[in-house]
């Protein structure tokens, strides 16, 4: 009894004692994760395969009597007991997508570092920018005493109102997929384990738990989970989380469909599944279907998994295979990244290291969405600067739920409703009118709230420039309006009334409506920008970073150009179920904009920069089976930017949902002057349609287009493919050779 309760405190502070050479063989590293977890599994008695595959809340619930585990971290988000004896160790599991979040606790405690927000990730449209800022909040993570991150959310946006779209990778399956996984990666480079989730077709917040989603299969695959696919190839990661809605009246952790065929029998993906808190619903049905771990009790109705698993098991209704299969998932991921290898031990967090990662981060994904007469960037020599809302004297804000990472420093404007869940409404101390007048040393400076539309506008008539900070503060579990709230529209239309050099800077979420767009010169969307998002705004604005993001999502002139004209379920009672068609299938975003012809306030991919850029010398060619695209871009402006070619695709003839797909990107980084030839190969499932089990690629003409969005194209040739068919879980070969044969 001795030495197992010395294990168990080891186990508990992340150490891991050493075991006598040969004695326990699935600690030996050369050996793949398959083996190691069919060596541990071996030695395991049913209960500790039922330890496994439980999850509790690691922080007090008082509204259902609950008191977390001692062994947990406090605040925490979730906690799995190890198996001391085989030097198996906790799963410690914290919140995240932008950062490190807590449930409670001290303040001072809680003090992490916030990256910009998922959106803003994806419209930097840099697979580096999303690695680098992903290893450092996995860094952060187990400097914590975290080894699993509940991250990469990767689901599209359908419903532009959706309060959880600022944690996602915008609309396009290839964007989104490649920005996530790459996110991934560079968490899971912190020998932790990374979600990804919410699997799958969780578009909405409003009834998420009662919610039913109907959709073609086939257009799902080229679509929503064409983007899983993508992120797991790109980050491998350890662990998928499943979602709260229903799919064809099924609960996606129920979903034989999602779980077992398409996820395990055609990706081969070998990691483990794990519920979203409160989306188990069922033992047996669960535990068949492909759940591997019912996470977060208690916030299922009841415990589903542990002893109810262990009675359907001694009734025949879940077999022992099934169980061993469960725990051998967990085991494998807990190998296969580091979890058992490189135990866990909280630690020190260079603030000031990560505060440049996250600025970089805010930089490469605020996106230039107008800036009629070069209004930017600002000159340091003006006399008066009149900044006007949303808190911008003291900081900036960030978005709600499960992901609000609390920053050093604390809430630069508490008491904002709500201040209970899901807010509190927090900003970041991170001040844009002080870094603003660290780029204008010489300028007066003054501020307004925004509140009182007559103060703005007599603030901004007496100034050289106006700028207008605007926000849209969103959360998980709300959905939101396209409309600015707290009346900012009326006062961006008195400020632009009363000085012609107004710029509107947004802090949104994702897609707002523009009603003064043109009345004002200026827009910068820099999205939920982290917790050094100051600077990286006065530095926008000023030049002295170029802006270089693009639009991951379109932004709509009104809601009659959506696909419906309002979130289903609005209104209902908590009662009544609601159903979700989607009709539209595979046409997400710009493909629905397109395949109607309709012009939306901004299209996917848009961004202007302070230079020009010029695009030509376009070729196309099936090399090897693929198609290969060249072209050459130079920058013929005056100052050096980043540029994001993007090439699209489509059959001369039709068939697909849209006439066009996004096919490839590439971000470039340009001295003024400079020119530079690239080459991309575009994925052949962008070339194909999904049908019976496989993708198809039709023989014919297709069109080759290169552009600066999804609407501004500058070139484009035609290319003869032929026919070509493949398996439904066919990989990249790079992909395939980074991640290794499954």
């Amino acid at each position: 009894m001795a030495a197992l309760a010395a294990s168990a405190a080891m186990l508990a502070t992340g150490a891991r004692a050493e075991a006598p050479a040969g004695a326990q063989p699935w600690l030996n590293p050369s050996l793949s994760p398959d083996r190691r977890a069919d060596l541990a599994l071996g030695q395991m008695t049913r209960d500790e395969k039922l330890t496994l595959v439980f999850g509790y809340f690691s922080t007090d619930f008082p509204p259902r009597r609950f008191t977390a585990p001692a062994e947990g971290r406090p605040g925490a988000a979730g906690y799995v007991p190890g198996i001391p004896r085989l030097h198996i160790p906790p799963q410690w599991q914290t919140d995240a997508g932008v950062g490190v979040a807590t449930q409670g606790g001290a303040p001072e405690k809680r003090e992490r570092t916030a990256l910009p927000s998922g959106m803003a990730l994806a419209a930097s449209w840099d697979p580096d920018v999303a690695f680098r800022g992903g290893a450092m909040i996995g860094s952060e993570a187990r400097s914590s005493g975290f080894n699993v991150m509940l991250a990469g959310g990767v689901d599209l946006v359908r419903e532009p109102r959706n309060g959880r779209n600022f944690e996602y990778g915008g609309e396009d399956p290839l964007l989104a997929g490649t920005i996530i996984g790459n996110a991934i990666r560079g968490i899971q480079s912190n020998h932790i384990v990374s979600t990804i989730k919410h699997y799958a077709l969780n578009d909405q917040e409003t009834g998420r738990g009662r919610l039913n989603v109907t959709v073609d299969r086939d257009a799902a695959r080229m679509s929503d989970l064409l983007a899983f696919q993508i992120g797991i190839e790109h980050g491998d990661p350890g662990s998928v989380m499943c979602a709260y809605n229903q799919v064809e009246h099924l609960h996606a952790c129920e979903n034989p469909w999602l779980l077992t065929e398409v996820l395990r029998r055609d990706w081969r993906w070998p990691g483990y599944v794990m519920s979203d808190w409160g989306a188990t619903h069922s033992t047996v049905a669960a535990a068949n279907a492909g759940l591997d771990q019912d996470s977060g009790y208690p916030f299922d109705d009841q415990p589903y998994f542990r002893e109810p698993l262990r009675a359907a098991i001694a009734g025949g209704q879940v077999s022992e295979a099934r169980l061993n299969e469960m725990a051998h998932r967990i085991l494998r991921s807990m190998f296969a990244h580091g979890l058992v290898d490189h135990p866990v031990q909280p630690g020190a967090i260079d603030m000031a290291a990560h505060a440049a990662i996250t600025r970089a981060a805010a930089e490469a994904g605020a996106v230039l969405l107008k800036n009629d007469g070069r209004i930017l960037p600002l000159s340091p020599n003006l006399r008066s600067i009149a900044i006007i809302g949303s808190h911008a004297d003291v900081g900036v804000l960030s978005g709600g739920g499960s992901s609000q990472v609390y920053p050093v420093g604390g809430n630069a404007a508490p008491g904002i409703a709500p201040t209970g869940w899901p807010g509190p409404v927090v900003y970041y101390p991170s001040s844009p009118l002080a870094a603003i007048r660290a780029q204008a040393p010489h300028a007066n400076l003054r501020f307004a709230s925004g509140d009182d539309p007559e103060e703005a506008a007599r603030l901004a008539r007496e100034s050289d420039v106006a700028i207008v900070f605007a926000h849209q503060w969103t959360s998980e579990s709300i959905d939101t309006s396209l409309t600015l709230p707290d009346r900012q529209d009326a006062t961006i239309a008195a400020v632009a009334a009363a000085n012609p050099r107004s710029v509107v800077v947004l802090e949104t979420g994702g897609p707002v409506l523009m009603p003064w767009l043109d009345r004002v010169p200026g827009v910068l969307e820099v999205w939920y920008p982290g917790t050094n998002g100051g600077p990286a705004i006065a530095g926008l604005l000023f030049g002295r970073v170029n802006p270089s993001g693009h639009l991951p999502v379109s932004f709509p002139r009104d809601e009659s150009q959506l696909p419906r004209r309002a979130v289903d379920g609005i209104g209902f009672t908590e009662q009544q179920p609601i159903e979700v068609n989607y009709s539209e299938g595979a046409a997400v975003g710009y493909r629905w904009y397109e395949a109607r012809g309709i012009a939306p306030l901004f299209a996917f991919g848009h961004g202007l920069s302070y230079t020009d850029f010029d695009y030509g010398g376009l070729s196309a060619a099936v090399r090897g089976g693929e198609l290969s695209v060249s072209f050459t871009v130079r920058n013929t402006g005056r100052v050096a930017g980043a540029v994001v070619p993007q090439i699209y695709v489509g059959p001369e003839v039709g068939g697909w949902e849209a006439p066009k797909r996004l096919g490839a990107f590439t971000k470039l980084r340009l001295a003024p002057g400079a020119q530079q030839r690239v080459t991309l190969t575009v994925d052949p499932r962008l070339l194909a349609v999904f049908r019976g089990g496989q993708w198809n690629v039709a023989a014919g003409a297709y069109r080759v287009m290169l552009g600066a969005s999804s609407r501004d194209l500058r070139q484009t040739v035609t290319v003869r493919l032929p026919a070509r068919r493949l398996p439904a879980g066919w990989h990249p070969p790079r992909l395939a050779r980074a991640h290794g044969a499954r």
